[in-house]
Formats: C-alpha cells, sequence, structure tokens
C-alpha cells in the first residue's frame, strides 16, 4: 500500500517539541511493513524552508536540515513529481476544488498523491485537505489515526 505524506507530518517528525511529533516519528521511522510512504518532491523544500525561516521560535542551521533530510528521511521516502503541465492543470482545477492563494501548495501534494496510486495523505493539516477532497482522491488522514 502506498501512503503519502505532506510537510507538516515531515516537519513535526524532525522537531521534537512539535506537537504530534511521537506519531509523525514513529509514521516515518516504523511504518507498517506492507505501507511505502511517499511525498511529492516539493515537500523536501517546504520542509526546508519551515526549518530555517523566521517564523518558528526554533530555527535550525540550513546545512543541518540538508544532511538530517538527506540521511534520514530521503531513504525511506519515495519522491513523488508533477512536471510543468500537471501543476497547471492542477492550477487550473483550484477554482471547483475551492483552492486559493497558498492552498495550492497542500493542493499538489493531494495531486502528487494521487498521480502516484496513494491510497491515503497523512497530513495535520486535516480541514485544509477536505476543504478540496473529492470522491477518488486518496483519503485524508491524521497521523495519530494511523
Amino acid at each position: 500500500m502506498l501512503v503519502h505524506i505532506d510537510t507538516s507530518v515531515l516537519v513535526a517528525a524532525m522537531v521534537t517539541s512539535e506537537e504530534f511529533h511521537p506519531v509523525c516519528f514513529a509514521l516515518l521511522r516504523h511504518p507498517d511493513v506492507s505501507q511505502v510512504t511517499g511525498i511529492y518532491s516539493h515537500g523536501f523544500t517546504e520542509t526546508f524552508s519551515t526549518l530555517t525561516g523566521g517564523r518558528r521560535r526554533v530555527q535550525m542551521p540550513a546545512d543541518m536540515v540538508a544532511e538530517i533530510l538527506q540521511q534520514d528521511y530521503l531513504p525511506k521516502l519515495v519522491p513523488a513529481s508533477l512536471d510543468p503541465a500537471e501543476i497547471l492543470q492542477a492550477m487550473s482545477e483550484t477554482r471547483s476544488r475551492g483552492v486559493r492563494g497558498g492552498g495550492i501548495f497542500d493542493y499538489l501534494h493531494l495531486v502528487a498523491a494521487r498521480k502516484a496510486g496513494a491510497s491515503r495523505v497523512y497530513t495535520l493539516n486535516i480541514s485544509n485537505f477536505r476543504a478540496f477532497h473529492r470522491p477518488g482522491d486518496p483519503e485524508i488522514v491524521h497521523p495519530s489515526m494511523m
């Protein structure tokens, strides 16, 4: 079974002070043996931005984030990508799905998961994803419900 995670899960897995760190860490460190975990490739960039940017009370050094992602998470995650035509197609769907502004980033995670054939997407942003979820999309699940 293929499942996907979004950036919120990866960030929480990496930051011990995050409320849902234990469940996100467990999801990525000890996944079900029948489960393959994927991520939209842009999620690595979003994670880097989140952990090195100025909005968090704790910022990590850029080289440390890159090293942790490369050594601890890249080997465990199957990256999924979207080509420019697929991104533009997704953008053309946003009005009918109610996606606006920065919501495109979450929506592209869902599009990449759907393209990869994932059965579910784990996210801490349940309400964001459920707002644009439609029948046929992967199930949206909070990591605490795994």
